[in-house]
């Protein structure tokens, strides 16, 4: 299933993310699902999530690694690992594209919250 969802641990950062070379990565990161609920905590992951689906859900459709980056308390702190330089995800969702540039993982691309909406953003990400 092209949709993967991160739950061993992760690396310390993005810049260790198992990217091969010649082949992208793409990551979305949302918010975790509300105990109560069931469902994402945050209203524009709740609005992406059946935009990713339709996008990375099926057969032939490109691989996505889908990470939660925790509960309204937790992601809100300025000390939440997601929102450091070590991963550099200020707003959920994010739906980012990480290559292997001259040996290292960069980040090449993004797009966030309502953008993720927008079917030509995401194909152009994708692509």
């Amino acid at each position: 299933m092209p949709i993967i969802n991160h739950t061993s641990p992760l690396p310390d950062s993005y810049k260790d993310l198992p990217v091969a070379a010649g082949k992208p990565l793409l990551v979305a990161y949302a918010a975790s699902a509300d105990p109560k609920t069931g469902e994402a905590w945050c209203p524009d992951v709740r609005a992406a999530l059946p935009h990713l689906k339709a996008t990375f859900g099926g057969v032939n459709q490109p691989e996505l690694i889908y990470i939660e980056v925790g509960q309204r308390s937790e992601y809100k702190s300025p000390d939440n690992v997601f929102r450091t330089s070590k991963w550099n995800v200020p707003n959920v969702p994010t739906l980012a594209r990480y290559e292997r540039v001259d040996g290292e993982v960069k980040e090449v691309g993004r797009i966030i919250e309502g953008e993720l909406l927008d079917k030509d953003k995401v194909a152009k990400l994708i692509a």
